[in-house]
């Protein structure tokens, strides 16, 4: 599981605001039965590494702030707002009544399948309101398989399916999606190129690496493109 979005910046303004020191944060940390060092909160602070999500938990507590504060963050992926809410997936797979590898798997791959029950005790757990239970479903299931299909194949014919999902302009969609092609082509080229002219295997398990990683994080790239505001379609 890879960290957590996390603010150095945030995290140090909170400290300070109210007027703790670092060793006084990792005492109120141990409280809480996170035992780290001082020379942890500084790293953090320094962003040199991030927090885990037990101790982006605890930091949180530790400095009287919500944890969305310290990701700096309005949550909206299916992480996002299980971290919102300080539950491990685990934890929430067990609430909702799920086993924890299908949800693991649903977060991961940003495909949602629960059942009708789950996906209620889902938004009751999270505290999701209705349109935000919407947009995780949404984001989590077709949004994200459109939009693979649109960066791999012509882009135009999904423009306004997309933008119904999404509840943005159909101009503001065929932008992004315009720029998402371009940035999918430019991996392809990159890979290409190294193939062909014959480079190491490690630059090219390089590019890959970063193409799978640009896919993963493929919907916040576009929701960020059509603009944070869009809501769900009428």
């Amino acid at each position: 599981m890879s960290h957590p979005p996390f603010s150095p910046d945030h995290a140090r303004a909170a400290r300070l605001r109210i007027g703790l020191a670092p060793e006084q944060v990792v005492a109120a940390m141990g409280q809480l039965g996170v035992q780290r060092p001082v020379a942890a909160v500084l790293s953090w602070e320094a962003g040199v590494v991030a927090p885990s999500e037990a101790e982006l938990f605890a930091l949180a507590d530790a400095l009287w702030c919500a944890v969305p504060e310290l990701m700096a963050l309005r949550p909206r992926s299916l992480r996002e707002h299980r971290l919102a809410r300080k539950f491990t997936a685990v934890r929430l797979a067990q609430r909702i009544g799920m086993d924890a590898d299908e949800y693991a798997r649903a977060e991961k791959d940003h495909r949602w399948g629960g059942t009708d029950r789950q996906t209620l005790c889902l938004a009751d757990a999270l505290g999701l309101e209705p349109d935000e239970l919407l947009s995780v479903i949404r984001r989590a299931g077709d949004l994200d398989g459109l939009l693979r299909q649109a960066v791999e194949g012509r882009w135009k014919q999904h423009t306004t399916p997309l933008a119904r999902l999404a509840g943005a302009p159909e101009h503001r969609v065929a932008q992004a999606l315009r720029t998402l092609h371009q940035e999918y082509a430019g991996f392809n080229e990159r890979y290409m190129g190294h193939l062909v002219a014959r480079n190491d295997n490690a630059r090219l398990r390089e590019i890959a690496t970063e193409r799978a990683g640009w896919l993963h994080n493929l919907t916040d790239r576009f929701l960020h493109l059509v603009g944070h505001d869009a809501g769900p379609p009428l």
